[in-house]
């Protein structure tokens, strides 16, 4: 069982039959939290339950709700921008995340993210922070 960061692979058609809306008040995201149990990379389709972080400690079944979710251009490559999210009075350990869209039907998938190792956190706060929304850095960017 790996967490392997990419693109999903669904995600790149869905885009195309507009099942994903990146606009403010557009569909709503979340983040979910993973173990180094849990298989993710691009080709998860959906959001799953199996080795999610577990509910409570800080940490809530699905994780958290995406803000500031921002489209943007930088060169040729399409970026899409988020605010950094925080789980408070959190005790827990977490591989990776998959960001899914929760307001479409089956909640597909987006992106798998592998944080390169384990990341605990006890009696604190988890705080994911994503980097800057350009062509070399932004978590989603299509090009």
């Amino acid at each position: 069982m790996a967490i392997t960061s990419a693109v999903c692979n669904t995600f790149k058609t869905e885009v195309l039959r507009a099942i994903h809306n990146f606009t403010n008040g557009g569909n709503t995201f979340r983040l979910a939290l993973y173990t180094s149990s849990a298989t993710l990379n691009k080709s998860t389709t959906q959001y799953i339950t199996a080795n999610e972080v577990a509910n409570g400690n800080g940490y809530t079944t699905k994780g958290a709700a995406l803000t500031n979710v921002t489209p943007a251009l930088s060169g040729d490559t399409a970026c899409c921008d988020f605010s950094n999210i925080s789980f408070t009075s959190a005790s827990f350990t977490a591989r990776g995340c998959l960001i899914f869209n929760d307001t479409a039907s089956n909640d597909p998938s987006v992106c798998a993210i592998d944080f390169g190792g384990d990341k605990t956190v006890t009696s604190g706060t988890f705080t994911i922070e994503f980097p800057a929304a350009d062509a070399s850095n932004a978590i989603l960017r299509i090009a």
